[in-house]
């Protein structure tokens, strides 16, 4: 189906700067263009994102500093006002109870409606992309703070000690899937989304990415009656609860 839904607060959840605008840059764009809060958590700098042979370890921190700038800049170009950096090793990302805990501690500071993020489920994309272990982890900890973490009041007592009281999440947009059940009609951000992905110069080349974006965005707008889209499965987990 077509998704007009726009929430008040949404949280992007992903392994690496550039990981939201790749995927989900089109809609954020659009929700906050109609007043969305937006919060993007980047678990990693993307600090070995280089192969570059004249480069070696002494690169990383430089690496992440460039890297978090770039995705600074890509988010005041979706119009995201809040980033927050985890810094956990790029590369090495596990989906561990810490991850999951670091990932409840923000769902409940935040309040978010919808957190979006990735599928962990998702090992390879056609035959010639296989996906990036980071990806999955990300995916699998952001769904599992979503259910049963954040909204769960003994799970992760200290957060509770803390001050972090429980929160559910009404939504869950999970992209990369094979069955999506949403479509967002992205026709009027699939510009702003190239842009905010042009932010990240030192990850990839402008004008291929462009038409990299284009089709793909036209291709999971296909039958549908709008010329761009980004692709979701939707899951509904407190709506109904929460709004009552």
């Amino acid at each position: 189906m077509s998704d007009e839904y726009i929430p008040k607060i949404a949280m992007s959840i992903h392994a690496h700067p550039d990981d939201q605008e790749f995927s989900i840059g089109g809609t954020l764009a659009k929700w906050s263009r109609a007043g969305c809060e937006i919060i993007s958590v980047v678990i990693t700098s993307g600090d070995s994102g280089s192969n570059d042979p004249s480069r070696g370890a002494e690169y990383k921190p430089e690496l992440a500093r460039l890297r978090e700038t770039e995705q600074l800049s890509a988010n005041e170009a979706l119009g995201v006002k809040q980033t927050v950096f985890l810094r956990y090793p790029d590369g090495e990302l596990e989906p561990t109870i810490q991850l999951r805990k670091d990932l409840t501690r923000l769902i409940r500071q935040y309040k978010p409606d919808v957190v979006l993020a990735g599928n962990p489920e998702a090992w390879f994309y056609g035959n010639e992309y296989v996906n990036h272990p980071d990806h999955r982890a990300a995916a699998q900890a952001a769904c599992e703070a979503v259910f049963p973490s954040a909204g769960t009041r003994l799970i992760f007592t200290d957060l509770l000690t803390a001050g972090y009281e429980p929160h559910n999440v009404k939504r869950l947009y999970v992209h990369g899937v094979e069955n999506p059940d949403t479509w967002v009609d992205i026709s009027g951000t699939i510009e702003i989304k190239i842009e905010a992905l042009g932010k990240h110069a030192s990850q990839v080349n402008v004008e291929e990415v462009a038409k990299w974006m284009r089709d793909w965005a036209r291709e999971d707008a296909k039958d549908k009656e709008f010329e761009y889209a980004e692709a979701f499965r939707v899951m509904k987990i407190s709506e109904e609860k929460s709004e009552q």
